[in-house]
C-alpha cells in the first residue's frame, strides 16, 4: 500500500522553517554556500594563527578544512538524501559507517603523512634509482 509522506519543511532541527519545498532548497543552498565561502576565504586569507599552530602533527587550519567538509557531507546526506525521514536504525547504519570509515582514513592518512614527513626531514631513506 503505497501512501504519500510529506518532506519536512525545517532544517536545523526545526530552528528554520520554510513554506514550500523551493524555499527550503535555497535554504540548504544558502547554508552550503556560506559553509563553502567560509571555507574558500580561509584558504585564501590563511590567517597566520590558523597555520602555525598545530594539533596533533596537523596545522589547526586543516583541521577546520576537515571539520567544515565532513559537516557538508553530513548535511548533504542529512537533507537531500532525505535521511531524517528514514528509520533511526538505517540513519545510523549509514551515518555511523561513513563516520568511522572516514575517522578510519584520515587516521591513516596522518600516521603516513608524519612518517613520510619524518623520512624526507631525518634522512633515514637514501634513494638508489
Amino acid at each position: 500500500m503505497a501512501h504519500e509522506q510529506a518532506h519536512k519543511l525545517e532544517i536545523f532541527r526545526g530552528a528554520l522553517k520554510f513554506k514550500s519545498n523551493i524555499s527550503k532548497i535555497w535554504g540548504v543552498f544558502i547554508v552550503l554556500s556560506i559553509v563553502t565561502i567560509v571555507e574558500v576565504a580561509l584558504g585564501i586569507i590563511r590567517p597566520a594563527f590558523l597555520v602555525d599552530h598545530h594539533f596533533l602533527a596537523l596545522k589547526l587550519l586543516n583541521w577546520i578544512f576537515i571539520i567544515l567538509t565532513l559537516f557538508k557531507a553530513y548535511y548533504i546526506t542529512w537533507d537531500f538524501m532525505h535521511m531524517r525521514d528514514e528509520t533511526s536504525g538505517l540513519r545510523r547504519a549509514v551515518i555511523w559507517t561513513a563516520v568511522f570509515l572516514i575517522i578510519y582514513l584520515v587516521t591513516l592518512i596522518l600516521i603516513e603523512g608524519d612518517y613520510i614527513f619524518e623520512v624526507y626531514k631525518n634522512g633515514y631513506i637514501k634513494f638508489d634509482f
